[in-house]
């Protein structure tokens, strides 16, 4: 039996394994998808590609890390530990909503940031990465006229799926090599931000990803990570949605909120948002007592 029986590796020779399944996970997508008989380029294959990516690329390599690294005591320890207290679950969606004008204050500012005249090309290349971004998640987002079940697909392929595999991937696999756990969150935190490639939003994302990796220091539960990532995903894409096919309202207005006429909302959810983090973590106390 292999399980547990590499939970002696060095750290490093961990991490080495763990991106070698990472690797082997994305080469098996890769292959798996290019022998479907579908047209690879149209939105819907890509959709295809993105959902197997999070599965293979960030799931599935997180759980046989997991099941190398843990033997069955542990893992049977861990998963008791995992239950969720339903009053922290609404906290932590009430703090993912209360989070969104903040965020969009620090995507304004991130966006405003521009690199020395010697480092136009750079910048260049970073503004290009962006824009194609954007486009592609455009072309997902108004997939066959924004039908409702694309909307549906949407949530699951875009919100759902990568929500569930990053935080198994950084929160539950990479920030568990770091003693210090400052230094965990914040190295983790970093990396998360930078393998996004969007560098215009590269510090609002590290800010939140270093919440995400307080989160689950705090609680040692990946659950509530989990519903904080997924909410936030998805509030963007049913906010997409919605000023796409109900409000009729430019991307970019939507973007806004918190920022410019509607700062106030960023003056008042801010507060709001760290009130919730505060009873989260005063909660959580009782209830770890309790187990």
């Amino acid at each position: 039996m292999l399980r547990g029986r590499h939970n002696n590796l060095h750290p490093l020779l961990k991490i080495a394994e763990w991106l070698l399944l990472m690797v082997v996970g994305l080469l098996v997508v890769y292959s798996i998808w290019l022998a479907l008989p579908i047209n690879h380029v149209d939105t819907g294959a890509l959709l295809l590609m993105q959902a197997m990516q999070a599965v293979g690329v960030f799931i599935f390599p997180a759980m046989a890390a997991r099941y190398l690294w843990e033997d069955r005591a542990q893992i049977a320890n861990a998963d008791r530990r995992q239950r969720l207290d339903y009053r922290l679950v609404l906290l932590s969606v009430g703090i993912m909503v209360t989070a969104i004008p903040l965020i969009n204050c620090l995507v304004a500012w991130n966006e405003s940031i521009r690199l020395p005249e010697s480092m136009a090309g750079i910048e260049q290349q970073m503004q290009l990465m962006e824009q194609q971004a954007e486009q592609v998640l455009r072309r997902f987002m108004t997939y066959k006229d924004g039908a409702m079940w694309v909307l549906a697909v949407n949530l699951v392929v875009l919100a759902v799926l990568p929500g569930i595999g990053e935080e198994m991937a950084f929160r539950g696999v990479l920030q568990s090599f770091f003693r210090n756990r400052h230094v965990a969150v914040w190295v983790t935190a970093t990396v998360f931000s930078f393998v996004h490639f969007q560098f215009y939003g590269f510090i609002p994302r590290l800010l939140m990803g270093a919440l995400l990796g307080y989160m689950y220091a705090w609680s040692g539960r990946l659950g509530y990570n989990m519903i904080m990532h997924v909410t936030n995903n998805a509030l963007s894409v049913i906010v997409f949605y919605m000023g796409e096919y109900v409000w009729h309202l430019p991307q970019a207005e939507i973007d806004a909120i918190g920022t410019g006429q509607t700062w106030w909302l960023t003056l008042i959810c801010t507060p709001v948002m760290v009130a919730l983090i505060w009873l989260f973590n005063a909660k959580l106390k009782t209830i770890v007592f309790k187990d």
